[in-house]
């Protein structure tokens, strides 16, 4: 059954290009509410924890060297639907294959430094929330 709530990350890449107030416009526009925000740096140790489902394939060791590269911004959203409506507002990881107007074909620069992290299931939005935000954070 969908949530109303998912997350997502502005990434390093986005950020540092200066991109995230516009991204985080776009989400809003897209009917997404954000009940928690914050600005942070993942050590390469967090960004090992958070990523760890991929620890065992072969860009797992760059994936978290590029997540600690710089800072990023954590988000919680809620909207209907909020996983799968915001899938569709982020685009496909590779920006050369999402749809135009989409956050990744507008601010993506490669399939490695893709804007944005999005959650890929109800549960994982929830984990993921947790992995940055406690009860007393949210909003909503």
């Amino acid at each position: 059954m969908a949530t109303n709530r998912t997350f997502t990350m502005i990434k390093p890449d986005a950020f540092q290009a200066g991109n995230a107030g516009a991204i985080i416009k776009m989400i809003e526009a897209s009917g997404f509410k954000i009940i928690a925000l914050k600005a942070t740096r993942l050590s390469k140790e967090l960004a090992g924890e958070f990523y760890k489902v991929h620890q065992e394939r072969p860009f797992y060791s760059d994936l978290c060297q590029y997540m600690s590269s710089g800072p990023i911004i954590a988000a919680i959203l809620e909207k209907d639907n909020a996983v799968a409506d915001f899938r569709e507002l982020i685009g496909a990881t590779n920006p050369e294959n999402a749809a135009e107007g989409t956050i990744r074909k507008l601010y993506a620069t490669s399939i490695e430094a893709n804007a944005v992290h999005g959650s890929d299931s109800d549960e994982n939005a929830a984990i993921e929330g947790n992995f940055f935000f406690n009860a007393f954070e949210l909003l909503g």
